[in-house]
């Protein structure tokens, strides 16, 4: 949901509203504007998803800041996770320093003071939440941060990231909200612990989040048409029988579950302006369907139409279109 956007104020007047509605959203901070004598450009919108906020920032360069003081002013006591989907940002705590692009994180702990920046046009995608909803000591969470770059459960979490900004106008608004702000901390946990627990807290997190980071997997690999039952169990280092068991006690069927999954990604991209170049059986294809005929009556029965009348609704086409 859009929140601001500085295009619709007198240039007068963008650096003092961006400043109330960052601190309005996100708590008590400190901003600095590249260039401000140029005039600046910002975008925010922000979703919420139950207990995790949704923030993407977008436009010129920027510096904020959080210090212990600012806590003070607040009651927030929260943590947040970065990255930088245009452009490089550049993320400060207590000497660590690390550039962040599009294939790296950032953990931020609001009461631990924390510095963001980046410069030219960017964009910057976060999420934020309380930090007892993870349910981690808070030196835990600190000591994580200078070692994200080390877990492997990184990779799951960004990618899961980026689909929840995707589409979070129709997720935050849909009755999965609340299920996906679950994933999202579990995911979160997992993550921490992975870099700065003991083995035994280790090992009791890898237990409780494994059916999250397995979903979290396959939805980073929708479109590898080699993805199987065998290769997702080899990944986690379990029995293909466990990846079962743990799906079942989990309430959904796998196989399933990632034909549906396909079917949305197909289903997003047939109304999509810039895949109308494509074939329907090349979109497909591209989601890992490679017969043609299945693939259009699964699709039919999903969603009450074929591909072709899906697209041509959405596009509005005239004249011909795309062959199968």
């Amino acid at each position: 949901m859009l929140v601001l956007d500085t295009e619709d104020l007198p240039p007068a007047d963008r650096i003092e509203a961006f400043q109330a509605v960052a601190v309005g959203e996100s708590g008590s901070c400190s901003v600095e504007q590249e260039h401000p004598e140029t005039g600046i450009r910002k975008k925010l919108e922000v979703w919420n998803f139950g207990p995790l906020t949704l923030f993407a920032t977008r436009g010129s360069g920027m510096r904020i800041w959080r210090t212990p003081r600012h806590a003070r002013f607040d009651s927030m006591n929260t943590v947040s996770i970065i990255t930088q989907s245009q452009g490089t940002g550049a993320f400060t705590w207590n000497g660590h320093q690390q550039h962040v692009g599009q294939d790296a994180l950032a953990l931020a702990h609001k009461t631990a003071g924390y510095e963001y920046a980046w410069s030219g046009s960017g964009l910057s995608v976060a999420f934020m939440v309380d930090i007892e909803r993870l349910g981690l000591p808070e030196h835990l969470v600190r000591a994580s941060i200078p070692l994200l770059r080390h877990s492997n459960v990184a990779p799951l979490l960004l990618h899961h990231l980026r689909d929840l900004h995707h589409r979070a106008d129709e997720l935050s608004a849909g009755p999965g909200a609340e299920a996906l702000a679950s994933a999202t901390l579990e995911l979160t946990r997992a993550l921490i612990v992975s870099v700065a627990a003991d083995d035994r807290t280790r090992r009791s997190v890898a237990e409780d989040t494994l059916l999250n980071r397995v979903l979290a997997y396959v939805r980073a690999r929708l479109t590898d048409p080699g993805l199987t039952p065998q290769s997702i169990a080899a990944a986690h280092n379990v029995s293909v029988r466990t990846l079962y068991r743990l799906c079942e006690q989990g309430g959904l069927g796998l196989e399933q579950w990632i034909i549906r999954r396909r079917m949305e990604g197909t289903r997003h991209d047939l109304a999509m302006p810039e895949h109308a170049h494509r074939t329907i059986e090349a979109v497909a294809r591209s989601w890992g369907f490679t017969n043609p005929a299945y693939f259009s009556r699964r699709f039919h029965q999903t969603y009450g139409a074929t591909p072709r009348q899906w697209r041509r609704l959405h596009h509005h086409q005239g004249g011909s279109e795309p062959g199968q």
